[in-house]
């Protein structure tokens, strides 16, 4: 995603709603392609925050399959902000997107996971991780489109 960023002043007030989810999925040591498609909810958490919730198919080497995806998003330290867990409350990334861009890093064994987030207006947003290391070659990149 490219352009200017529109700025978001509380993340936990723009993520909430349901979302459309495009997501291509490439491995650059193998070269495949993958895609997923879907829709992720962001709902209320009691004591604060956003479940999301996303569900999709994921088609890999032409085979369509059922995918999922659990994180919660919790009020981060600074207003405005988000600190982003595992479904089972492992740390994952802290988001502030009040410049409209946010870049954040995540280890994950000797894998680096390196997501972008950046907002184009009130309904459009979109991530690019790129994951590194011995295990894993990928670049995933998510288009959001509001719904509703």
């Amino acid at each position: 995603m490219g352009g200017g960023y529109w700025p978001v002043a509380d993340v936990l007030a723009y993520l909430a709603g349901r979302w459309r989810v495009e997501r291509d999925v490439r491995d650059l040591a193998s070269g495949e392609r993958g895609r997923f498609e879907g829709v992720t909810v962001f709902g209320a958490l009691a004591g604060g925050g956003l479940l999301h919730e996303e569900s999709g198919t994921f088609t890999w080497q032409g085979v369509a399959r059922p995918a999922t995806r659990t994180l919660r998003f919790l009020p981060g330290d600074t207003p405005g902000t988000a600190d982003v867990r595992f479904a089972d409350g492992r740390p994952f990334h802290a988001l502030d997107l009040r410049s409209g861009r946010h870049v954040a890093e995540h280890p994950c064994a000797a894998d680096l996971y390196r997501g972008e987030f950046t907002v184009r207006d009130a309904g459009h947003w979109g991530t690019v991780w790129r994951v590194g290391g011995p295990a894993k070659d990928l670049v995933l990149t998510t288009g959001y489109v509001r719904e509703g």
